[in-house]
């Protein structure tokens, strides 16, 4: 009998049955792919930055990049080889969703270093960049998109932050890591049914036969996680609901090597732009409201194709923001599915099934958390199954890098919703 089974084996959900096995469970990782990291973690740009709206999010990301740092020590185990933090820096451009004095105020309590640069240091500072004001973000077809820009703006400097090398590699650390710690891994394994046994949870159903039985279920599903909680029974006493969007993230040659350093967020705009290990550079969106939102309802029929529309999009974005930037006809880049809070903040949290947790909505924005996310988890659970009532007397984690108290109550299923977040994938 397995004490626990955690569902999804992507980054997040590797972390999880990592923590686990090394505090004495016996765990089992099911997925219904056929690897570590084969769904939203393979489509994930790995920026790590700490731009976030709410102390405990900073907090997270602040500890978290301090795991990607000592990476191969928080593993625990000799491997062949490791994921890297390529640790560039974060340029965050000024925009009215962003509180620029918020940011600042978290940056200070958390302990990030920090400058603000002025819009004379930004353009010294990041050669070749437009520091017009452009906001709001328009669609390309709006006369006004092509507009001279009348105001200037600023940023916020993290010299700390950039991107993990290799997503998949990181996940696979994490799977490498687990096996050595006894997690067992099923791939090729699609979750028909949770079980249960009165009001608690007692194992999961596996391709309409299989039955495992646990007293610890863990819902970290990705995209497919509103159809698991849909067969747990959970969800109604959610104040916060996630749904899956699809999204897009493109790559492109850059002259020159032109944007070798820091990740630039630019809200202004609407796209957030990083380098990669090679010269080229990644081009996502922030969720501008000139663009329709693609929510899916059927994730497994959704296109995993790049389309010319959303390329021609956010590149020309981000060309406006660095003119030397060439477009080329063909898109290329990758398309994914992310699991959305309405909120844009995870929820990590227990569930009204007693022993069914979830790790869930992570909104494209939580790879950069995973180290952490897994220990948070794994304490959560401890300590819930031991009688804590967390709704009541929400799990607290210190970080054991920067000593920061981090309150589970702030990723909470029944919190109030965070009225302070950008609306977009930044949080």
């Amino acid at each position: 009998m397995a004490n626990a089974i955690v569902i999804g084996a992507g980054v997040i959900g590797c972390s999880i049955a990592l923590e686990l096995a090394r505090d004495g469970y016996e765990v089992i990782c099911v997925d219904k792919a056929q690897g570590p990291g084969q769904g939203s973690t393979n489509a994930s740009s790995a920026v790590v930055r700490f731009n976030y709206s709410t102390f405990d999010s900073v907090a997270l990301a602040w500890e978290s990049f301090h795991c990607w740092k000592a990476w191969p020590k928080h593993l625990g185990h000799l491997q062949e080889r490791y994921s890297t933090i390529i640790d560039v820096g974060v340029v965050m451009l000024d925009a009215p969703v962003i509180s620029g004095q918020r940011t600042s105020q978290l940056f200070d309590v958390v302990g990030v270093p920090y400058e603000v640069w002025s819009s004379d240091e930004l353009q010294k500072n990041a050669p070749g960049i437009d520091v017009g004001r452009y906001w709001p973000p328009k669609s390309l077809n709006d006369d006004e998109f092509w507009e001279d820009a009348k105001e200037r703006l600023g940023a916020i400097f993290t010299p700390n932050g950039g991107y993990i090398d290799d997503p998949l590699l990181a996940t696979l650390n994490l799977a490498h890591a687990g096996i050595k710690e006894g997690v067992e891994f099923r791939f090729k394994s699609k979750v028909t049914a949770i079980l249960r046994s009165s009001d608690a949870v007692s194992g999961v159903e596996l391709n309409g036969s299989e039955k495992i039985f646990a007293d610890i279920v863990v819902n970290v599903g990705g995209p497919w996680s509103n159809q698991i909680n849909d067969l747990a029974g959970v969800g109604r006493d959610f104040t916060i609901n996630v749904r899956p969007m699809r999204q897009e993230v493109h790559q492109i040659d850059t002259p020159l090597n032109l944007l070798p350093g820091p990740i630039v967020g630019d809200l202004d705009l609407g796209t957030y732009m990083r380098s990669t290990p090679h010269g080229a550079t990644l081009i996502g969106g922030t969720e501008p409201e000139c663009d329709p939102l693609e929510w899916v309802d059927n994730v497994d029929a959704v296109n995993l194709n790049r389309t010319q529309a959303r390329f021609e999009a956010q590149v020309t974005r981000a060309a406006r923001r660095f003119p030397a930037l060439q477009i080329p006809h063909t898109p290329s880049g990758v398309a994914g599915v992310y699991d959305v809070a309405s909120d844009w903040t995870p929820i990590y949290d227990r569930t009204d099934l007693d022993g069914f947790y979830v790790a869930i909505g992570t909104s494209g924005n939580q790879f950069k958390n995973a180290p952490m996310v897994g220990k948070l988890m794994s304490q959560l659970i401890n300590q819930v199954s031991n009688g804590r009532d967390h709704d009541a007397e929400p799990v607290r984690v210190r970080g054991g890098y920067t000593g920061n108290e981090i309150n589970l109550a702030a990723f909470s299923r029944k919190r109030p919703f965070n009225a302070e977040n950008t609306g977009t994938v930044m949080g």
